[in-house]
């Protein structure tokens, strides 16, 4: 409703000065939020000298790919090529995120939409495991892995990843906002169950997935470095991540390749996320279905 307010022959349109200054703050919000990465951007094309200045400079003075080329003969200088690190991050990435929304799709579909006896204490047990950081299962991770013998596999990574409860707990939240009258309606033509939840859940809960997708991939996409160590060991088998770890401890000298693989590591989960960003905003809000 706008509220319009006259002063002698002008009107003051509350409602316009209302939403410049919600602009306004949240551009200035925004502004703030972006200025990490825009440092980020900045160091990686740095030269050493401007990296190591004090008091340190903000923006680049005299860009430079240098950081860049000194990374890249650092990694192809390893005895294991950068490609088979490359290769292992991103089949954990892009194995463990596809697991993971199957997974958390299908065991959140029946806790949703069905009714049977202990649901509600199955859908508890997930809500309390949301309480426990990834530190403290890192124990009995390792210990179901080794009883597994899976140790010092990628499967390692991939299947702790893959029985997240974030996922459920995301995907059953937003599956119950899916009408009943849909599915009774496709019951009544004869559909199957796994062609209900193929054919008309997943679509209307499409923007909860690509969420998932997101903060999955997210994840697992630095999950070979501390974490991922604990349980490989072969050299062939690490990830750029760790890789990227162990070229760049060699001190101060190695600052600006440094700072060029953190641009570069942060680089696809942002792009994902730039391309994806509108579906997380549908997630945020309702989605309109009503019985």
């Amino acid at each position: 409703m706008r509220i319009v307010l006259r002063f002698g022959k002008k009107k003051v349109n509350r409602s316009w000065y209302g939403d410049m200054a919600l602009f306004l703050v949240l551009a200035a919000i925004g502004y703030f939020m972006v200025l990490p990465l825009v440092f980020v951007i900045n160091n990686a094309f740095k030269p050493i000298n401007e990296i190591l200045m004090f008091p340190p400079r903000f923006f680049v003075r005299n860009p430079t790919l240098g950081n860049f080329v000194e990374l890249f003969h650092l990694l192809t200088g390893t005895w294991v090529p950068m490609t088979r690190y490359l290769f292992n991050t991103l089949f954990i990435a892009v194995i463990g995120t596809a697991g993971h929304v199957l997974i958390a799709s299908l065991a959140a579909y029946p806790l949703a939409k069905r009714k049977f006896p202990g649901r509600n204490v199955l859908f508890t047990i997930v809500m309390l495991s949301l309480m426990f950081s990834a530190t403290v299962t890192q124990v009995t991770n390792y210990m179901t892995m080794s009883w597994l013998g899976l140790l010092d596999t990628l499967w390692a990574v991939i299947i702790p990843a893959i029985g997240s409860s974030l996922g459920l707990y995301l995907m059953k939240q937003f599956m119950e906002g899916v009408p009943d009258a849909l599915l009774e309606a496709a019951e009544i033509d004869g559909c199957s169950e796994f062609r209900i939840f193929w054919s008309i859940v997943m679509p209307n809960v499409k923007p909860a997935w690509l969420t998932l997708i997101i903060f999955s991939f997210q994840s697992l996409w630095g999950a070979g470095g501390a974490s991922g160590s604990m349980y490989i060991y072969s050299e062939q088998l690490k990830t750029i991540d760790y890789a990227l770890g162990q070229i760049l401890a060699g001190g101060i000298v190695r600052t600006g390749p440094s700072m060029a693989s953190t641009l570069i590591m942060i680089s696809v989960p942002i792009t994902i996320f730039i391309f994806s960003q509108s579906k997380i905003i549908q997630t945020m809000s309702a989605s309109g279905m009503k019985d």
